[in-house]
């Protein structure tokens, strides 16, 4: 990940220790990898209903979510997060992260709340130039869409 995986830790770190939620099962760990050495702090969960509970304890600073997910999905997820105020995490800033490719897939992880949508498979370093760039650093992003 490069000079994005410390930008992406370093913007994360903003305001506190740099939390990252991520609920990609499939990929959680490489996602942890990567900020983790970045000097991120990576919360990883399974599921949605693990996500929420790490999500109101770790207060992170960004959210990455996969869609599919067995059980409530990334847009369950999504939702009850949307639905907390704002000083609750409520606006945090999320990322999809999917098989779902197609362009009404991109428009519909918008429409639910993501400011990010990436397809799979995804590179670690796009990954952390996202993040990167939520969190309002100055990191390029690629989106790989389709």
């Amino acid at each position: 990940a490069g000079a994005a995986g410390r930008a992406a830790a370093r913007a994360a770190r903003r305001g506190g220790d740099g939390r990252v939620v991520a609920a990609a099962p499939d990929a959680a760990e490489v996602l942890a990898r990567v900020l983790t050495r970045a000097g991120a702090t990576v919360a990883t969960a399974g599921g949605t209903d693990e996500a929420l509970e790490k999500f109101h304890r770790a207060r992170p600073h960004v959210l990455v979510s996969d869609i599919a997910m067995s059980g409530r999905d990334g847009y369950d997820l999504i939702r009850a997060i949307r639905e907390l105020p704002p000083e609750q995490g409520g606006e945090i800033p999320a990322i999809a992260v999917t098989a779902y490719a197609r362009e009404e897939d991109r428009i519909r992880a918008l429409n639910a709340g993501f400011q990010i949508h990436l397809a799979k498979p995804v590179e670690p370093a796009a990954l952390a130039a996202a993040i990167a760039h939520l969190a309002g650093e100055d990191a390029p992003v690629h989106l790989k869409v389709g």
